[in-house]
């Protein structure tokens, strides 16, 4: 597996990590507990290194599952999670938090539940505006200084934020949606985080399974799958969307790759130190999402494909609208 490094502060991970997210939740039910396990460590046999959790994804029951998988290749992978959401006594998730105390107690969470005493990659998953991100940044650092974490990372995050935050303890990553099906990041944040020396790493880089070639107009989203309440998902948006697929799958079918592929080696095309996380729970996707590695894009078929997404405009938003506002901007 290639590798690629995160920021400037030396985190060196595999070009394709896996976000874990969907082993727990919000794409139906859960496939049972020991298939994850045996999945998560075939996935460490192929190369992968970074693997992306959180304490809210379940919540906190895939921190356990990916802790329990990769306790024996511990030294070998680097864990990323996340710290941000604020729970009541019977562990629903209730809002954004990133006060001091509450960093600190999760994190004290997580490296129980990751059976672990470090954690590699430590990102804010929602900025939380009640919290001045300095006292956010500043709480990192005493962790990062008392050997609980490594790096520091945030997610979704503005660019005036990200530079205050960097400012107090360097970021080493900035992870948010970014694909051929949502390029936002390139208005301003790719810009700013190279200027700053912070790697990027895209979640849905295959657009929730959209850029999988693998939804179409008559898809149906079952009990449990995020993808029903999603405006960019729903009917008439769509099949509007769908044109998008449409173009994709002409450059995949003349590279003899599959849609999927072609969507991650553009999205490593872009910058090298870009790092996309797609999700999944299938041995046969995870192989189809590591062969676009080493597939190689010529200028043609990138500028192809950047005409092909710039014609198609995306209908539907990313989240409904409570969602949105977490979104720092």
């Amino acid at each position: 597996m290639k590798q690629r490094t995160l920021g400037t502060q030396g985190l060196q991970v595999s070009a394709l990590g896996l976000g874990c997210m969907g082993m727990s939740q919000s794409f139906g039910p859960p496939p049972p507990r020991e298939e994850m396990i045996t999945f998560l460590r075939a996935a460490v046999d192929r190369g992968v290194t970074l693997f992306d959790t959180a304490e809210v994804y379940g919540p906190f029951h895939n921190e356990e599952l990916v802790g329990e998988a990769l306790e024996p290749v511990r030294d070998d992978v680097v864990i990323a999670t996340k710290f941000g959401f604020a729970f009541d006594g019977d562990g629903r998730q209730t809002g954004v938090s990133s006060r001091p105390d509450d960093i600190r107690g999760a994190v004290e969470g997580s490296l129980r539940r990751l059976r672990t005493d470090t954690i590699d990659l430590l990102y804010q998953h929602r900025v939380d505006p009640d919290v001045p991100i300095e006292d956010v940044a500043g709480t990192v650092k005493e962790l990062i200084e008392a050997g609980k974490v490594r790096h520091f990372g945030m997610s979704e995050a503005g660019v005036g934020t990200i530079r205050r935050a960097h400012a107090v303890q360097p970021v080493t990553a900035l992870q948010s949606e970014y694909s051929l099906f949502w390029r936002e990041p390139e208005d301003e944040i790719l810009t700013a985080v190279q200027d700053l020396g912070i790697g990027f790493v895209p979640f849905s880089p295959l657009g929730r399974g959209f850029l999988t070639g693998q939804v179409t107009a008559a898809t149906e989203f079952g009990e449990g799958d995020i993808r029903a309440t999603l405006p960019r998902f729903e009917r008439e948006a769509l099949e509007a969307n769908l044109a998008l697929v449409d173009r994709v799958t002409q450059v995949a079918e003349r590279k003899n790759a599959s849609v999927g592929q072609v969507a991650l080696a553009w999205l490593l095309a872009q910058q090298p130190w870009i790092v996309p996380i797609p999700g999944t729970r299938r041995l046969a996707r995870l192989d189809e999402n590591l062969g676009s590695v080493d597939l190689e894009l010529s200028a043609e078929d990138l500028a192809e494909l950047d005409e092909a997404s710039s014609s198609v405009k995306v209908q539907g938003d990313r989240y409904p609208e409570a969602m949105q506002k977490m979104i720092d901007r």
